[in-house]
């Protein structure tokens, strides 16, 4: 989903910055997929706050943020053994270097859905009315109006620069929406997904699209895998609490990470598709930390 969304961009920077170590190596959610997974969500989570708003009104950098040579930079920065301290945005365009970074309140009242239908066309669909009921404003043919101006940076300019989703007459909010429809080398439909989420959405579906596509798992159960997230430029990382991600708090503390145990409620719907002896099979399953349910015939 382009900008204003900022979820495809971002996934795909994180997948781009992952690309080099190889993580269908690695085990599922070990300490060491965990953190590249963490370090690379932060990188591009700095870009997403500093670069992405509404392009018809700041010209959002979207083809040299996904560059081959840029990505390989960030990607760099990574060290498969120690904390990134600090990370900041990259510098993909002359012409957006002097825009601030900021990240704005997103709430995660949002739906998601995921369909095949029987002649293969797919949708991956997410929509937001902000918080639960919106504007709690109901309109004479029964439509919810939305609330999405807390999607807004409220502040214009940050320490003297210009911010780029400031609110502005007639401006579109940024989201993190992150609809995917995935395809092979040889344009074969793979995967539909998403989630809702509000920022974390780009958290929830980062790990699963890994686990679906290079763990090779399960789609029921790489849904189910805990969730974590890490937004900060500051070494934080979120785990899912009650979870096996228990079991990386010492190792991650003494990383460095400081650790934040949170519910972290996602609402994945998915179909994965098989192709096996020229037949075409569809796999759906549906995330149990929501309502939700996997149907077909």
């Amino acid at each position: 989903m382009a900008p204003p969304s900022s979820g495809g961009v971002t996934i795909m920077q994180a997948l781009k910055i992952l690309e080099r170590f190889h993580l269908y190596n690695e085990e599922p959610f070990s300490n060491k997929s965990v953190h590249l997974m963490a370090t690379a969500l932060r990188l591009a989570y700095a870009d997403r706050n500093k670069y992405i708003a509404d392009p018809d009104f700041v010209s959002v950098p979207t083809r040299l943020m996904l560059e081959e040579n840029y990505l390989l930079k960030r990607s760099e920065l990574i060290d498969p053994e120690k904390l990134l301290t600090h990370v900041s945005a990259g510098d993909p365009s002359v012409q957006m270097h002097h825009f601030a970074s900021l990240k704005m309140i997103e709430p995660p009242s949002t739906t998601h859905l995921s369909i095949v239908d029987m002649q293969g066309n797919a949708v991956s669909m997410t929509t937001t009315i902000e918080r639960a009921f919106g504007s709690g404003l109901v309109t004479k043919s029964g439509f919810l109006l939305n609330n999405q101006m807390t999607d807004f940076d409220f502040k214009p300019t940050y320490r003297g620069s210009r911010v780029a989703n400031a609110i502005e007459p007639y401006k579109r909010p940024r989201s993190s929406m992150a609809p995917f429809i995935i395809f092979d080398r040889d344009d074969n439909l793979k995967l539909v997904i998403g989630s809702p989420g509000g920022a974390r959405i780009i958290s929830y579906l980062l790990p699963k699209i890994i686990a679906v596509l290079d763990w090779k798992m399960p789609l029921d159960l790489a849904i189910e895998l805990p969730n974590m997230a890490a937004m900060s430029r500051k070494p934080y990382i979120e785990l899912e609490r009650g979870t096996d991600l228990d079991e990386l708090k010492s190792y991650l503390s003494a990383m460095g990470y400081g650790i934040i145990m949170r519910d972290q409620p996602s609402g994945i719907h998915a179909i994965r598709i098989k192709y096996q002896d020229g037949r075409k099979q569809l796999i759906g399953a549906a995330d149990t930390r929501r309502e939700g349910q996997a149907k077909g015939r």
